[in-house]
């Protein structure tokens, strides 16, 4: 994805860095805004995670370490309670305000995420979706929980028939969000959709890291170790008196709250979390193969060339097309 420049005129630009989970995005963007930056200025790295934007959570959202928010400077990490609504709307709004003041110091910043709805609220924008009800909210949750996913996929059905069509029939937030939006407004979720994109007051470059498939998976599984090791059972402890929230309702900890109810022992929780992040990580690679203007770096190849790359993509006077 790209947009050009008047000639003569030098645009700010932001880099997209996207990938599935697991793949390195964090150390890669980390690499890549030293390499840009000056030595004692690396640019500036917004997060484009949708559970990393939460505080309490940092092991098993895989957030910045400390010592890596030293390296480079970190937006989006950590800065919101986990009893907040946060939407992929608010993220767009605050993530171009944020961009507004950080380009008037320096003409570069890096998005780095998996998240693909908050990647695609900045490259593209996404519609302006009314406010929803949150007692509609509640009772659809509550139906949910009582009756399954037939009861309200039949609902949608009747309703929106356009976005029945389109949406993933396994995903239950998504689902009781299309009927939110129609039980608070009137009107079905897909009317809202205009399918243009939003023109941006800044260059896009945008790259999808890449590593194969079997090396990816040995990622995963090696990382949901490690968050073991590094106490993730306790900080999913301190969290389960909120495991109502949104926020939570996320890899890693949905998992341990079943294992702290005595679903299966902590063995069986660790496999699952490896197979429900491997799943997630097909997801994320199924939208990369339908974004074809993120151009691929396969981040199991020396990082030298990929970091120059960028960098000859950046100083190029138009950016190019992918």
């Amino acid at each position: 994805m790209s947009c050009t420049s008047k000639p003569g005129k030098v645009s700010p630009t932001l880099i997209v860095l996207t990938g599935a989970t697991g793949v390195g995005k964090t150390s890669f963007a980390i690499a890549l805004a030293r390499h840009l930056g000056a030595e004692s200025s690396p640019l500036p790295i917004l997060s484009a995670d949708s559970r990393q934007i939460y505080c309490g959570m940092p092991i098993g959202t895989a957030s910045p370490t400390e010592d890596e928010r030293l390296l480079a400077p970190h937006y989006f990490v950590a800065t919101h309670e986990i009893t907040e609504e946060y939407s992929a709307g608010r993220y767009e709004l605050e993530t171009l305000s944020l961009l507004d003041k950080l380009f008037q110091e320096q003409p570069t910043a890096i998005l780095s995420g998996g998240s693909m709805l908050y990647i695609d609220a900045i490259c593209s924008g996404i519609d302006d979706i009314p406010p929803v009800d949150p007692e509609v909210r509640r009772q659809l949750i509550q139906r949910y929980q009582s009756e399954g996913l037939a009861g309200i996929l039949a609902e949608l059905k009747l309703v929106d028939p356009i976005y029945y069509n389109k949406v993933d029939p396994c995903n239950h937030r998504r689902v009781i969000h299309a009927l939110e939006v129609y039980r608070s407004s009137g009107a079905p979720l897909s009317s809202y959709h205009s399918g243009k994109e939003r023109e941006r007051p800044f260059r896009l470059l945008t790259y999808a890291l890449t590593r194969p498939r079997e090396e990816l998976y040995e990622r995963i599984n090696q990382r949901v170790e490690l968050m073991i090791e590094e106490g993730l059972v306790e900080e999913a402890k301190a969290l389960y008196p909120h495991r109502h929230l949104n926020a939570l309702n996320t890899v890693g900890y949905k998992e341990l709250f079943a294992h702290f109810e005595g679903q299966y022992d902590l063995a069986e929780a660790v496999r699952l979390i490896q197979r429900n992040s491997r799943h997630y990580a097909r997801k994320q690679l199924t939208w990369q193969r339908r974004h074809p203007e993120f151009s691929p770096l396969d981040l199991s190849t020396p990082w030298d060339a990929l970091l120059e790359r960028i960098s000859q993509d950046l100083h190029h006077p138009i950016a190019p097309t992918h």
